[in-house]
């Protein structure tokens, strides 16, 4: 999500109707990484048997391509100032706490593994608020969804850093969601002790072994397996 704070109540949605908060953008640079969409599925062309050719047997594409379905994330934003094409795209769990209902949308992505994370996204879930691109990078909270993907207004605002020239209302290449504060952790539970966690899971098979924070560093959302979400909880009880 990017984060213009500065710019409230002022822009439109492509459907012209407001976000059930103000806007609060802020952009992460993880995002830059190019992606591309994922490829179609391939269709094997069956043999005529007019031919006399055998035809060519094609495992269920149900039975290859099932994704697996998540119903927790680890979303990153930036809680320190940092301008972009002239405007402060700083966001941090603060800046969403400071917001009418604690809620805002979570705009400004652009790479396409994240926004269809996002798409994938449901009423309901929860995610790890988590402070990117700064001093100490770490989780700082938990927040919750509260409304599923819809298109992004900033892609069509030609001021906007995260403007897009190539996506139009009628097609538009980019979602956001809207969130709502949940809760502050217990204690900030940095990136360093996250990949302890994963580096001792990797070598002994525990919960954060597959983690996607450490195999994909870049991608600003990410989803997390039950196992990863309910043992990053347990780090918030630390011994006194």
């Amino acid at each position: 999500m990017s984060s213009q704070g500065k710019k409230r109540g002022r822009a439109t949605l492509a459907d012209k109707k407001r976000p059930a908060a103000k806007f609060a953008k802020r952009k992460i640079q993880e995002e830059e990484e190019p992606m591309m969409p994922a490829a179609k599925e391939r269709r094997s062309k069956p043999v005529g048997s007019s031919t006399g050719k055998a035809t060519k047997k094609v495992a269920c594409p149900s039975a290859q391509g099932r994704k697996q379905a998540y119903s927790h994330w680890l979303m990153k934003s930036e809680p320190e100032s940092r301008f972009e094409r002239g405007v402060d795209v700083k966001f941090g769990i603060e800046d969403l706490k400071a917001q009418p209902n604690q809620t805002a949308c979570w705009d400004g992505v652009r790479n396409y593994q994240a926004r269809n994370f996002m798409r994938d996204m449901k009423v309901g879930q929860e995610a790890f608020f988590y402070h990117s691109n700064c001093k100490e990078p770490g989780i700082a909270g938990i927040i919750k969804i509260v409304k599923e993907a819809y298109p992004d207004h900033t892609q069509f605002d030609k001021k906007d850093p995260h403007y897009d020239s190539s996506s139009t209302k009628e097609n538009p290449k980019w979602s956001m969601v809207d969130v709502q504060f949940v809760r502050m952790t217990k204690c900030f539970i940095p990136l360093s002790e996250l990949k302890a966690h994963h580096q001792a899971h990797t070598a002994s098979g525990g919960p954060l072994k597959d983690m996607t924070l450490f195999s994909r560093q870049r991608l600003s959302v990410q989803p997390l397996t039950d196992e990863e979400f309910e043992f990053i909880l347990s780090l918030e009880e630390k011994p006194s």
